[in-house]
């Protein structure tokens, strides 16, 4: 096997990988010649070596079987000349030691790969309502890879509203749709711990080769960095490094940039520069449109089961803290149907998912008072919230304060935590100013009373 038969190899894996991932991982390689059935090249950085192996190593080999080299394995070794002036282990010979992942260390077991993905979480899985459609649209602009037009797309929401799910389908589209893109899908907690990890093995400047090199990079979670100074100052630079380089960088979390205590306002800025979308809480419609979704898969799964008319419907209305829950009790249902053969009518749900009607029915959340009062003004739940103080936003901003220390048992510090962190006196204030209101304003108490109604039928 020659030089220039290796040249031509590499050609055709630039066309077949794209010209970023050739520039990144294969032409850094040293081809260094076929000893038995072994291939060896050298590498600059043992992580670069353990990368390729992972990602490149079957194409490569199958490269050089074509070309009429009898090849079984290839090594990817440190040279002598890319090891660092310091290293006790840089002699005259190439390291072909196992690299590290080889040797059992828990780190590069898993490696700087996507986090794993969910079948389920795709595109056609996703029902799309009022509340998420937005997101939907903005999501499915992303998967189209077309050119960026903002930069990130930042969703948030509360659990199971579908942050998650948007997200898993738009690596699933993108990898289908061009499978040479480099997409990287984790969570904040995993970019901590890798940052983590490539400090305490001195790999940081692979690390950041990594991360900067990425076409897509997908962060779940990004409030989870909040106070956590070092890996804050990593994300900061990788972020900038993406957006200088029009790579598209995709971010969820629980609350609006903003709203995220302890995020450094350098990265809360560049957070807010692009597209924020939030994922409302569900409403009805939305909520029977999942269970009939869910139940047609469910069939293929249990087996066709007999719905008797209503009983989505009351699930649909009953079931209003997340999908999760909604999707839970479903499966319950189907399982139990399927195994006692039975079908599913409404004495089938009162005995199945007694826990889940009896905890939906014994207490208001602070969380469900914020939704419907946001729903009855017309205005963002991440307003009520968050710290705009306009008429419009303050005033039921007081009427959710009011509601939820009237109909919960949360202390005015615990409510004032679920109002962005908002102090007791804070709190106190704006009960006391509805107090006041009703008294005198015919209109507050008929909102007052509708509230009530809404959230306690």
């Amino acid at each position: 096997m020659t030089q220039e038969q290796w040249e031509q190899i590499s050609d055709d894996l630039r066309k077949t990988i794209g010209e970023p991932h050739h520039k990144t991982w294969i032409a850094p390689l040293r081809f260094d010649g076929v000893s038995g059935s072994v291939a060896r090249f050298h590498v600059p950085t043992q992580f670069m070596g353990t990368w390729i192996e992972r990602n490149y190593a079957d194409a490569i080999r199958r490269g050089l079987v074509a070309a009429g080299a009898d090849v079984t394995r290839v090594v990817f070794a440190v040279h002598k000349d890319s090891a660092a002036p310091d290293d006790p282990g840089a002699d005259s010979r190439p390291d072909t030691r196992p690299p590290a992942a080889a040797r059992a260390t828990t780190h590069n077991e898993s490696g700087f790969q996507s986090a794993p993905l969910d079948g389920r979480f795709n595109f056609d899985n996703f029902v799309v309502g009022k509340p998420n459609a937005l997101a939907h649209a903005a999501a499915r602009r992303v998967a189209e890879a077309g050119p960026v037009t903002f930069n990130p797309l930042f969703l948030y929401g509360g659990v199971g509203l579908g942050k998650t799910h948007l997200m898993h389908a738009i690596a699933w589209e993108l990898q289908g749709s061009q499978p040479e893109l480099r997409v990287l899908y984790l969570s904040a907690e995993q970019f901590m711990y890798r940052f983590v990890q490539a400090l305490r093995d001195k790999q940081i400047m692979d690390f950041k080769s990594l991360f900067r090199s990425v076409d897509v990079l997908m962060v779940d979670d990004v409030q989870f960095i909040a106070g956590k100074e070092g890996t804050q100052e990593e994300f900061f630079h990788t972020f900038n490094a993406l957006v200088d380089q029009n790579r598209q960088i995709v971010i969820s979390a629980d609350r609006a940039p903003g709203e995220i205590k302890d995020l450094e306002d350098r990265i809360r800025s560049r957070l807010q520069c692009g597209l924020v979308v939030d994922l409302h809480p569900t409403d009805y419609e939305l909520r029977l449109g999942i269970l009939q979704q869910k139940a047609e898969q469910y069939a293929d799964s249990y087996g066709p089961q007999t719905i008797l008319p209503g009983v989505l419907e009351f699930l649909a209305h009953r079931i209003t803290t997340n999908v999760r829950v909604l999707e839970g009790a479903l499966t319950r249902l189907f399982a139990f149907a399927s195994l006692v053969g039975r079908e599913i009518s409404m004495d089938l749900v009162n005995e199945c998912l007694s826990d889940i009607l009896r905890s939906s029915e014994q207490r208001v959340t602070v969380e469900e008072i914020l939704r419907k009062v946001a729903e009855h003004y017309n205005v963002r739940l991440s307003d009520i919230v968050g710290p705009k103080r306009v008429r419009t936003i303050a005033r039921p901003r007081q009427v959710a304060m009011y509601l939820a220390k009237e109909l919960t048992s949360r202390s005015l510090p615990e409510i004032g935590r679920r109002f962005g962190g908002r102090d007791h006196t804070t709190i106190m204030h704006g009960v006391r100013k509805i107090e006041d209101l009703q008294t005198s304003d015919p209109q507050m108490r008929e909102d007052l009373d509708l509230l009530r109604r809404l959230l306690q039928g």
